[in-house]
């Protein structure tokens, strides 16, 4: 399988982004990115057409934390609108990318432009994530601050784990990527492309074609499965911090696993083997991206051992 050239769409977990959770600062990515980099740009010299999207949790957080302080200390400072917080961290974290998979390219005597695509995917507004937001996002606030910010602009903000109040917004399930056919073309033409970042920027039809931002985080994992269904991609590798997905996890009883079929991964979801939040959506997308379409694999394996994964060696190997 290494040898053969595949259409590949690998989603960056948040430690290939941050390698210290504590350290949010832009300077210590960028060092980060170059070091993803190197994987990202062996599957790329192989010959693979590869398309990367990514998380950015902790970013967007820290973009939203920031206006959210701002705002408190100086009432004529504008809170900047979740969606648009979206699309500035896809940019934000893009140009990081870009940058660190040049460099990486050039080091290498290897020619290849690579672009970031401001995403948008399209979610159903009466998608039942709206209904009960769940999705913690931004500062803290005690319990009388947050009831005057539901008051005053209608958010959902609860109580998170002792630690004071926390908006929350929707998670809902993507439905269409918006920029898919130009990203389509680019990988075609031989490009490296970044695309939907964060899951994309959430956005509903009002109709007439009418597209309208909507506060929102879409699971990465998900939206990352969607964009390999439309570009028709052979492989969705779905990268994280641990080499291979584990059933009875952290206990004397924990089993790694090489391989997990269709009926297996159900089989080990029903049985609650998966963190909600953690491993389970990645192995929900996995698992619908190899259903949609005969021959299609999935790989949850970490970003150092992608190349290994693909020629078979190690990681998790999801198949029909």
């Amino acid at each position: 399988m290494a040898q053969q050239k595949t259409r590949i769409v690998l989603a960056l977990g948040g430690n290939a982004l941050q390698a210290d959770s504590k350290d949010t600062r832009a300077e210590s990515q960028l060092v980060t990115a170059k070091e993803t980099a190197k994987p990202i740009v062996d599957l790329i010299q192989e010959g693979h057409e590869v398309i990367i999207a990514h998380g950015n949790g902790p970013q967007v957080g820290q973009m939203i934390a920031t206006y959210e302080t701002a705002a408190q200390a100086n009432a004529n400072i504008p809170v900047m609108p979740f969606p648009e917080c979206g699309a500035m961290s896809q940019g934000y974290i893009g140009y990081h990318l870009q940058q660190a998979i040049r460099q990486e390219m050039i080091a290498r005597g290897m020619e290849k432009n690579v672009a970031t695509i401001v995403t948008q995917v399209v979610v159903d507004k009466s998608d039942p994530g709206f209904r009960n937001p769940t999705k913690p996002v931004g500062s803290f606030f005690t319990e009388e601050d947050a009831k005057k910010l539901m008051a005053e602009k209608g958010y959902t903000m609860k109580e998170d784990a002792g630690r004071g109040w926390r908006r929350v917004v929707a998670s809902p399930e993507p439905i269409d990527v918006v920029e898919a056919p130009i990203v389509k073309t680019l990988v075609e033409a031989g490009h490296v492309v970044i695309t939907v970042g964060g899951g994309g920027v959430p956005v509903i039809n009002t109709g007439k074609g009418v597209l309208e931002g909507v506060p929102a985080v879409i699971d990465k994992d998900f939206a990352s499965e969607k964009i390999a269904e439309m570009l028709d991609a052979d492989y969705l590798i779905i990268l994280t911090a641990v080499e291979k997905v584990a059933i009875h996890f952290n206990s004397p009883q924990q089993k790694e696993l090489d391989t997990m079929t269709v009926k297996e991964a159900q089989q080990y979801i029903g049985e609650g083997h998966f963190a909600p939040g953690s491993m389970l959506p990645k192995v929900k997308a996995a698992l619908k991206f190899v259903e949609s379409k005969d021959g299609r694999r999935a790989l949850i394996t970490s970003l150092e051992k992608a190349k290994e994964g693909i020629a078979g060696k190690t990681g998790t190997v999801l198949t029909k």
